[in-house]
């Protein structure tokens, strides 16, 4: 009977012993950084982006995307001595895509919202943007009180997913809202009379207005709101947060960011490039 007994608790402190050595071994194995093993391993940055929000992210016409986010993506590619994929969605399906492993980061005039921040990481800003309005100027001209633009018998477009659609949504609810996958069809629905107006981030208004010079455009100035545009990764790696609020400093700090900033809102030379 004795003997049974040491069998026994033999038998049960080997069974304790293996199963903390699987505990560590586990523990061992689950990395710190998954999205940073996941990007070198692979030898890829995988970037998600709209392709359509000039001047942060364009498609040109040969397909080729352009604009200040590709060209910050490229800096944090060759930082992390990796090579550099655009992988251009419709708005509405970036975050869902970051959500599912489908991308490593989102660089498209994403807005750092605390709605969206419980959700996903944001490091940033690397550009302050604020909500405007893009309409034809007739139509701004029979627009005899402000109150009017909040009523059944005014449609507006906004981008689905946008800050811009939450904007028309809780401040503007009496208007019919109408949504598009990318703001090309959004400005094309203004252009043609289809829409009163679309609601977007500057940007987007005021460069819609030179890329349609004979269209009599109108964009309103000063932004309504501020928004600051930042870069949306996955919540569970820290050292890659660290990592590119460091990047952004140092290109803040070494003039790097005002480069760009100057590259693609200062100069329009790049507007013959699109379709």
């Amino acid at each position: 009977m004795k003997r049974a007994r040491i069998i026994i608790v033999l038998a049960l402190a080997f069974t304790l012993l293996s199963a903390c050595a699987h505990m560590t071994e586990t523990q061992v194995n689950v990395s710190a950084s998954p999205v940073i093993d996941r990007i070198l391993q692979r030898g890829e940055l995988v970037v998600g982006t709209a392709g359509s929000m000039p001047p942060l992210n364009m498609t040109t016409k040969e397909g080729n995307i352009i604009g200040l986010e590709p060209d910050l993506s490229r800096y944090i590619a060759d930082a992390m001595g990796v090579k550099l994929t655009l992988v251009p969605m419709p708005f509405s399906e970036l975050l869902p895509a970051l959500e599912a492993g489908k991308v490593d980061m989102i660089l498209s005039q994403i807005t750092m919202l605390a709605r969206r921040n419980l959700k996903v990481a944001f490091v940033g800003p690397y550009f302050i943007s604020g909500k405007s309005f893009l309409t034809k100027k007739r139509t701004l001209m029979s627009v005899k009180d402000p109150s009017e633009v909040n009523s059944p018998t005014t449609t507006l477009v906004a981008l689905k997913g946008s800050t811009g659609q939450m904007f028309a949504q809780e401040l503007i609810p009496k208007a019919k809202l109408v949504t598009t996958k990318d703001y090309d069809e959004a400005v094309t629905m203004v252009v043609q009379g289809k829409v009163h107006a679309l609601v977007a981030d500057y940007p987007i208004c005021v460069l819609s207005v030179f890329r349609h010079p004979d269209e009599e455009l109108f964009a309103l100035l000063p932004p309504l709101t501020y928004e600051p545009i930042g870069i949306a990764m996955p919540a569970n790696d820290p050292l890659l947060v660290n990592l590119l609020e460091n990047l952004l400093n140092t290109l803040e700090g070494g003039g790097k960011l005002d480069e760009l900033r100057e590259r693609w809102f200062e100069n329009g030379s790049w507007l013959k490039e699109l379709p």
